[in-house]
């Protein structure tokens, strides 16, 4: 409770601390710091400390090949569960295979093709345990719409597979590059809610893409706008099929229903993850014994049998399609190694193991690199069957060759089984896996928490759904880094108060039983200072010192002294010095001293280098804590503050 009673603050009744220089360091010092902070954080070389040669190149080559770490210890039991997880996620794999390459506008049979070499290259490069490595539905959209907007899948399908190996080519080069160069911190770019707003749009965009397969459309646009879709759907009424009507809505609802059940009890997992090929396998029964074909349900047709055929003589590394497959390649490559990331730490975290970022990197772009050597497009670790991978019991990177073997018999042996397969079905597939990726609680929670955030991906989301997949990203990014620059360039400052009964000061629109002291203007920057706010700073300091001197607290006292808390500015350039300077000259002209509280490393030992008359940083300019500043400083001003008991 207040009293009326008042209490002189004596300069006996606290310590003062004197603030110390931070530990001299030499430029090559501070730089090697800055380098290894910068691109090594998680340190990799530490392991090779003390050890023996012999050690070293043995810890080289796990570090290198990971499997050769776990290899060594592998045993039989662990074995029997990858075969089992091995064989479930392959029976999920085939039929997303085929239905991703025909959503990249591709040959169904390079969805096979890429669900067999990538998955053998990542099980000897990656660390995760429970990825489990194929195509995904977004790279596969994004890929297909680029190279579409130039390159006409149907009229010169050669061409656009040409250049949709070219394009993982240099999806697979950029990936790998991120790794070995350690700049994985460029794909943090896409925020979380970015992520969830473009995956969203993305969901929907596909599911209205498989209306064609889903209606029996034959002339369906190729924009991927919802407005055309919609209006190409409804325009092409006389195509409908009432055939392929009813086989899609039942398979479909027999999907989504198993998918519901595996959500509601996980130990079914095995229903969801075997639903997709049961459906290919009846679908393509029904279609076979009751010559569907003939009676408007489109079939895959014949497809080639064998092994991936090399196709390195079919990339595009020069010419007049190199920006377009670099574009794609960029864009793709990020989108691909943020989900395989993503999902792979989700499931490290599960089972309390580490996932290193940058070996990922490493170990999904040569992945990538030889797939498209190998007749593969883009893959990555596609969440849906690193679920079905983690829910089988996978113990290690076994279950994805166990997967792969299984893929090369069906390549070997089993593709004209396919030849029957209605489109139909590849198109309730998609639109069964790609539902998942609406997450509308994740998206309610942004709402609570973040306003600016759920703007960024309500502009994703729209975005992607009325522009085009790839803009309606980079709009999101924008705002994302428009949302930084603004941070940068408009840091938060805030009035300090003192708690009454305590030496604590706080916000005063936080805090409401702090007051304000008499005489002194105290601020807290809570942001780094340089060039892009110092203009900023100056100027919201001398509004500050306004609202004081037209205030209710100059009733009290005068202004003597501003006070700024530095402790939470971690770094400063030569504007921010300049800031301080300027200050300082501006308030001895009004006759009033500025006070630096607990300037913090390299902002410290900057102030003190451009201090060279020893004015800024002297015993009555420079305090640890605000407390002792103000007990220091008070005794030189003839009033008295009111206190609380």
């Amino acid at each position: 409770m207040e009293q009326n009673d008042t209490t002189t603050i004596e300069m006996s009744a606290m310590e003062i601390h004197k603030v110390a220089p931070p530990p001299h360091k030499t430029t090559l010092q501070k730089l090697k710091t800055r380098l290894k902070e910068t691109f090594f954080p998680d340190d990799p070389l530490r392991q090779f400390k003390g050890q023996p040669l012999k050690k070293k190149l043995i810890l080289g080559a796990q570090y290198v090949f990971p499997i050769l770490e776990w290899g060594p210890n592998y045993s039989f039991k662990l074995l029997k569960s990858d075969i089992v997880s091995g064989l479930t996620i392959a029976s999920l794999a085939i039929p997303q295979g085929i239905s991703y390459a025909k959503l990249a506008n591709l040959p169904p049979i390079v969805g096979l093709y890429s669900s067999f070499v990538p998955p053998l290259v990542y099980a000897v490069l990656g660390s995760s345990r429970d990825l489990a490595v194929g195509p995904v539905s977004i790279a596969s959209l994004v890929l297909g719409s680029m190279l579409r907007e130039v390159v006409s899948p149907t009229k010169d399908p050669i061409l656009f597979l040409q250049l949709a190996f070219s394009s993982t080519f240099f999806a697979g080069l950029f990936q790998a590059s991120l790794g070995f160069l350690r700049l994985g911190f460029i794909i943090d770019f896409l925020s979380k809610a970015t992520l969830i707003g473009f995956m969203a749009g993305a969901a929907i965009i596909v599911s209205l893409q498989q209306l064609k397969s889903l209606l029996g459309i034959t002339n369906f646009t190729k924009q991927m706008g919802i407005i055309p879709v919609l209006s190409s759907v409804f325009h092409r009424t006389n195509e409908w099929s009432w055939q392929t009507i009813l086989m899609g809505f039942c398979f479909l609802v027999f999907l989504l229903l198993t998918r519901h059940i595996s959500i509601r009890k996980p130990k079914l997992f095995w229903i969801s993850a075997g639903a997709p090929l049961l459906s290919v396998i009846i679908s393509t029964l029904l279609v076979f014994a009751l010559k569907a074909q003939k009676h408007g349900i489109s079939v895959i047709g014949e497809l080639q049998k064998g092994l991936n055929p090399v196709s390195w003589n079919m990339l595009h590394l020069h010419g007049s399609y190199l920006v377009l497959v670099i574009k794609t390649g960029i864009v793709t490559g990020i989108l691909s190694l943020t989900e395989g990331i993503a999902v792979g730490r989700t499931f490290a975290a599960l089972k309390n193991y580490q996932v290193d970022g940058n070996k990922e990197m490493i170990a999904i772009g040569l992945m990538n690199i030889v797939g498209s050597s190998t007749s593969c497009y883009v893959t990555t670790g596609a969440f849906s069957r690193s679920a079905v991978n983690h829910n089988a019991g996978s113990k290690t990177a076994v279950s994805n060759i166990v997967m792969a073997v299984t893929i090369m018999v069906t390549l070997l042996f089993l593709m004209p089984l396919f030849k029957y397969t209605p489109n139909v079905i590849l198109g309730a597939i998609i639109v069964t896996a790609v539902i998942g990726l609406i997450d509308i609680s994740a998206a309610y929670q942004i709402w609570k928490i973040d306003k600016f955030d759920f703007i960024v991906l309500l502009c994703a989301f729209f975005g992607v759904i009325f522009i085009s997949v790839q803009n309606g990203l980079a709009i999101a990014v924008g705002i994302s880094i428009f949302k930084v620059l603004l941070q940068i360039t408009r840091p938060k400052t805030v009035l300090l108060g003192n708690i009454p009964g305590t030496r604590i000061y706080r916000n005063l629109d936080h805090y409401k039983e702090a007051l304000s002291v008499p005489g002194f203007l105290i601020l807290s920057i809570e942001a780094p200072i340089n060039f892009a706010n110092t203009t900023y700073l100056k100027e919201r300091i001398s509004r500050w010192m306004e609202e004081y001197e037209s205030g209710e607290t100059k009733k009290q006292s005068e202004l003597r002294y501003v006070v700024l808390d530095l402790s939470a500015v971690s770094a400063i350039d030569t504007s921010g010095i300049s800031l301080f300077k300027d200050l300082r000259m501006v308030l001895e002209k009004k006759s009033l001293e500025l006070v630096l509280v607990n300037p913090i490393g390299e902002v410290l030992e900057k102030l003190q280098r451009a201090d060279d008359t020893k004015d800024m940083m002297g015993p009555d300019c420079l305090f640890l804590t605000v407390g002792e500043a103000v007990a220091s400083l008070s005794t030189t001003i003839k009033y008295q503050i009111p206190t609380h008991v």
